[in-house]
């Protein structure tokens, strides 16, 4: 993105996770939010060669619990994060790419269980690159993607 252009965004937009085997997920953008959030269940850290990764699972068609996608990241951090609720929760933070539309850049999520959220990641202010907008009174302005990706996921 060059100096002359802006990325909008609208309040709500399709995005990828692409390293973590998640080409579409539906987001919030919150800029009152710092930190980037992703729905993850049965979270577990475990070592490799010495090195800290964590395992997971992403349900990423709310009201479809029945897809899953297991997921694995190096392990950054852990961190303190207040909930919207307001409430301090010790988190995973873990490093990862972002894909909206055609531009991809690495972003850190924190790791948490937003099953009762409308939306399976919030993407924070941190996240948010040079350049871009985000349009509150919109939504969808990049590129619409589908969960019917998701299909060949689908458990009996």
């Amino acid at each position: 993105m060059d100096q002359n252009s802006h990325l909008i965004l609208g309040w709500e937009e399709w995005v990828g996770l692409p390293l973590l085997g998640l080409p579409s997920l539906k987001a919030k953008v919150d800029t009152g939010a710092r930190t980037s959030a992703l729905h993850a269940t049965d979270i577990a850290p475990y070592l490799q060669n010495g090195d800290a990764f964590v395992a997971f699972n992403v349900h990423p068609v709310p009201r479809h619990p029945n897809i899953e996608v297991a997921c694995s990241a190096r392990l950054l951090d852990q961190r303190i994060v207040t909930s919207s609720n307001g409430e301090p929760e010790r988190r995973y933070v873990i490093a990862t790419e972002l894909e909206i539309g055609q531009h991809r850049w690495p972003i850190e999520i924190t790791l948490t269980n937003r099953e009762g959220m409308r939306f399976r990641m919030l993407i924070g202010r941190r996240a948010l690159q040079p350049g871009m907008l985000v349009d509150p009174s919109a939504t969808f302005h990049q590129p619409r993607r589908s969960h019917k990706i998701y299909r060949q996921l689908i458990k009996p």
